[in-house]
């Protein structure tokens, strides 16, 4: 097959409905005689995916034609029907009755088109003092603002299921681990203010991030403002921005938010990746700490007695969509003058897709935890069997003997030495045993070598400590819900 061949046909394919003779865009076409290729119009346009800013792009568009109105820059009249016809737009499309169209290439062009066709010569003055450029950075800015506060939700409502199972589980003995070694024990119930804390901070993220955003894209122009007398403060306004963007050049390039709102994502992500990893440990056979519901699992098309984490792997694994949605804007965006670039362009589709598969993920998440079961007595005899109270055999010898630390440290060691060759915990190796070790060790060492009696030591500042927790999650409940 002949390259002019294999065009034709991709054309065919394309567009097979398209003319050769077709006329310019008549939005955009004035300077343009030909129509343009269909390659050129399968590259170019965005409806598929910028149709998700329908409602922001019609908000934006009636403030800034009550804007036009108010500076005497269009007449009432107009304004009126301008407004009128953008309702009946935004209904159309909510009822599914709107016909997207992609030879219009985005939801600007589609909806001045459809606005256009019901309210004739007054849909052109629309666009007086305004650029797809500041408009499609208004709209963004306003999707992702609503995204943020929709997340400040979800995140919200994983805090709440992590501190219920930390109020039910305060005083459940689980070991803490290092290296994924038994390290201290800890509760069920610290564990899990430990996430209420990470998802604390993503939601401080959130915020800092829509606090930064709500500057004003719209009366930029296209790069360099307008010649006619806006005001940029009223549109501001009547959008919820707290001021106008100040400079024309960067309202019209900047994608730090959108940058901003893929970071927290992905750090939101990775949290929710670690709980999700967790739970796949934790629900083995191998550890037997949680039980997932029916709800939250699958079995084997092979094998009868599996019970699979495939919501909590599809969580782990689904972090890897948002470092990917990150990464990729940052390519787009390393080598871009200013100002507008149709590069800009791709910001959307990852936007739109780590905020999808993020809200999917923390439904997911929040829901095993609903109805998670906790196996106490597993973690228990985990707790006890790797040695956790070591240390408080160390601190009780520096305490009570003057030890300096590291001669503690080593003296400890050899104990646990001892009692691994005896197969038995540090509590029930006897005192003779230890004497042989340090003659100066008595019976009041025993105080310290349960996992109880250690757990009620660690009272320090978020320490562990089942009263400490308890504590800890009436703070929670007033910092987070």
């Amino acid at each position: 097959m002949s390259a002019k061949t294999a065009r034709a046909g991709s054309k065919a394919q394309l567009a097979p409905a398209a003319s050769k003779k077709a006329s310019a865009n008549a939005l955009w076409g004035g300077r343009f005689e030909g129509a343009p290729d269909a390659l050129m119009e399968a590259i170019n346009a965005s409806i598929a995916f910028d149709k998700r800013l329908y409602a922001h792009d019609i908000a934006g568009s009636k403030a800034h034609a009550q804007m036009l109105v108010e500076q005497g820059i269009i007449t009432a009249q107009d304004g009126r029907a301008i407004a009128k016809g953008l309702e009946t737009i935004l209904q159309e499309i909510e009822s599914g009755a709107f016909e997207f169209k992609p030879a219009l290439e985005d939801i600007h062009m589609n909806i001045e088109a459809r606005l256009t066709a019901l309210i004739g010569d007054a849909a052109g003055r629309l666009h007086t003092a305004r650029s797809r450029n500041d408009q499609v950075a208004t709209d963004l800015k306003l999707w992702v603002r609503d995204a943020l506060d929709r997340l400040d939700t979800g995140l919200q409502a994983m805090q709440t299921a992590l501190i219920g199972q930390a109020e039910a589980h305060a005083d459940t003995i689980m070991p803490g681990f290092t290296h994924l070694q038994t390290a201290q024990p800890v509760t069920f119930g610290h564990h899990m203010l430990a996430y209420v804390e990470m998802f604390g901070r993503d939601r401080a993220r959130a915020r800092d991030c829509r606090a930064r955003l709500n500057e004003n894209p719209l009366g930029a122009g296209a790069l360099a403002g307008t010649s006619f007398p806006i005001d940029r403060d009223m549109t501001a306004a009547a959008l919820g921005f707290d001021r106008p963007a100040a400079n024309s050049l960067d309202a019209v390039s900047d994608r730090d938010f959108a940058l901003e709102f893929l970071g927290l994502a992905a750090i939101a992500a990775i949290h929710l990746s670690r709980l999700a990893e967790e739970i796949v440990l934790w629900s083995s056979a191998a550890f037997g700490f949680v039980t997932l519901s029916d709800a939250f699992s699958t079995g084997s098309s092979m094998m009868p007695q599996k019970r699979n984490p495939d919501a909590a792997e599809l969580v782990r694994a689904k972090a890897g969509r948002i470092l990917g949605a990150l990464n990729g804007l940052l390519v787009v965006l390393k080598g871009l003058p200013m100002a507008y670039s149709k590069d800009l362009q791709e910001d959307k589709e990852p936007v739109f897709d780590a905020c999808d598969t993020l809200e999917l993920m923390l439904a997911a998440m929040t829901g095993m935890l609903g109805d998670l079961h906790v196996e106490k007595d597993a973690m228990r005899i985990a707790a006890e069997a790797g040695y956790s109270t070591a240390t408080d055999l160390a601190d009780w010898l520096v305490r009570e003997l003057g030890m300096p630390f590291r001669e503690a440290h080593q003296t400890t060691g050899q104990i646990v030495k001892l009692a691994e060759r005896q197969g038995c915990r540090l509590d029930e190796l006897g005192l003779e045993a230890m004497r042989e070790v340090e003659e100066g060790i008595n019976s009041g060492v025993f105080d310290v070598l349960s996992t109880e009696n250690s757990l009620a030591s660690r009272t320090s500042f978020g320490g562990a400590a089942p009263n400490n927790v308890r504590l800890a999650i009436i703070a929670a409940k007033e910092k987070y819900l």
